[in-house]
């Protein structure tokens, strides 16, 4: 790794008793690593800064991306006061405390920069009592989360908030990051250029976990030989992957699996497969979606898609993990691979609503069953005709409710077995227009 000599100047003075990755806090925003688009001087807060007017924000982003080091900072450069709070450890108490003395502050000049972490925590009456000092200029507010705020968040706070999306920072700010520890130390890494690339990928794009991870290396005495990626292994421990099967992880992760199946891409569909599985997603979900989708997107198509998926929830339940899970990847593949087809899907759409726009319109009488003399009376039944005796095997009556046109709600690709349906179809239509046609329905 690289060493510059100006790197005093990026980070606060170094104090061996703190923290690693406390120490390596920029102390100014140009050098916070990974997210220039939207602290650069063309970027949304970099112009914001510049024409020194910060409005309430919400910084949305993965875990060691730079969230706080952001806030701090920018009350910093806008020489505002700061306040942290964290929604976790804090109540309807400790904000009128800070309200008050934002307030106090402002009567003689000073404004306030009130950062709440992890703000989605905070129930809707908690972020109800900010709307008031947002409005009014008391404070600004800088909230921070990981999770989706259209999802977390009022949206009467969050009409009065600009939303910035920070990234998971890349190979080459996690480089910067192991780059300034290195010359804040004065050491070297003590990995070979295999382990190096393996500590990357280990931190998953979390800066911070990256920079305890190195301290960690540094405790090894410096006469040690480096390490590969088998003593990286033996020293360190992978983190585990960013997945929340109650939060937005959970659904992006199905939604890209169910994508992948839809692209006929079985390749990305059993990564996306795999990732649910490693992050500990319960495999009998997965297979409930996998019928779904056999039922949504497959359908008649592929009529043997919905008896894959039924056969590898069932193997799942007999075999359990980790055996059972290959059941699940030979259903995903088998699903990726199929014709597609929601015409089923479409047409239920179109029937329902057709039905809910008609009312309770009765069967036609001559579809009806008549097992009483009184409703034989009444014409049930009358004029029904039993298609197997027909002689092709179609009569060609009509079954919408009396008044009512005929509609066409399912209407079958050219994919897979469906195919064929379109052609019975469509030689159905032709008996229905000439019902004297002799050629029998194959």
């Amino acid at each position: 790794m690289t060493k510059d000599p100006d790197a005093a100047s990026l980070f606060e003075v170094d104090d061996t008793s703190r923290p690693l990755a406390d120490r390596l806090r920029p102390t100014q925003l140009e050098d916070v690593v990974g997210q220039g688009h939207v602290l650069g001087p063309d970027a949304p807060i970099g112009r914001m800064i510049e024409q020194g007017k910060l409005s309430s924000t919400i910084l949305w982003g993965p875990p060691g991306c730079g969230k706080t080091t952001i806030a701090r900072l920018l009350a910093e450069r806008t020489d505002l006061m700061f306040e942290p709070l964290s929604a976790t450890f804090s109540g309807v108490a400790d904000l009128r405390k800070v309200f008050t003395a934002a307030s106090k502050r402002r009567e003689i000049g000073q404004g306030t920069l009130l950062f709440v972490d992890e703000i989605h925590r905070f129930n809707r009456a908690q972020q109800d009592s900010f709307l008031p000092y947002v409005e009014d200029g008391t404070i600004v507010l800088v909230g921070a989360t990981t999770e989706n705020p259209s999802f977390e968040l009022n949206g009467a706070l969050l009409s009065r908030c600009q939303v910035f999306v920070l990234k998971r920072l890349d190979e080459s700010a996690l480089r910067t990051l192991v780059d300034r520890a290195e010359q804040l130390t004065g050491r070297t890494l003590p990995v070979d250029t295999g382990a190096a690339e393996a500590l990357i990928a280990m931190a998953d794009g979390d800066g911070r976990y990256l920079l305890n991870l190195v301290e960690q290396l540094f405790t090894l005495p410096p006469e040690s030989a480096p390490l590969d990626t088998a003593g990286l292994a033996q020293v360190v421990h992978k983190r585990a992957p960013l997945y929340d099967k109650s939060q937005e992880g959970h659904y992006n992760l199905i939604s890209a699996l169910h994508k992948a199946m839809r692209g006929s891409d079985p390749d990305a569909a059993l990564y996306w497969l795999a990732r649910m599985l490693d992050g500990g997603e319960d495999p009998l979900y997965i297979a409930r979606r996998l019928v779904r989708f056999a039922n949504e997107d497959i359908a008649i198509a592929d009529p043997h898609a919905v008896h894959q998926t039924l056969a590898a929830w069932d193997v799942y339940e007999r075999l359990g993990s980790p055996e059972g899970e290959l059941a699940i990847a030979q259903a995903v593949v088998y699903l990726a691979t199929a014709p597609k087809s929601i015409a089923v899907y479409r047409g239920l759409n179109r029937a329902m609503r057709a039905a809910k726009g008609s009312g309770s319109l009765p069967p036609p009488a001559h579809i009806l069953n008549a097992p009483t003399g009184l409703m034989k009376s009444l014409g049930y039944g009358a004029g029904y005709e039993y298609d197997p005796d027909t002689a092709t095997g179609f009569s060609g009556q009509n079954y919408f409710p009396d008044g009512m046109a005929r509609q066409r709600f399912y209407e079958p690709t050219d994919n897979g077995y469906e195919h064929i349906i379109a052609d019975r179809l469509r030689q159905w239509e032709q008996l229905r227009e000439n019902p004297d046609r002799q050629d029998r329905i194959t």
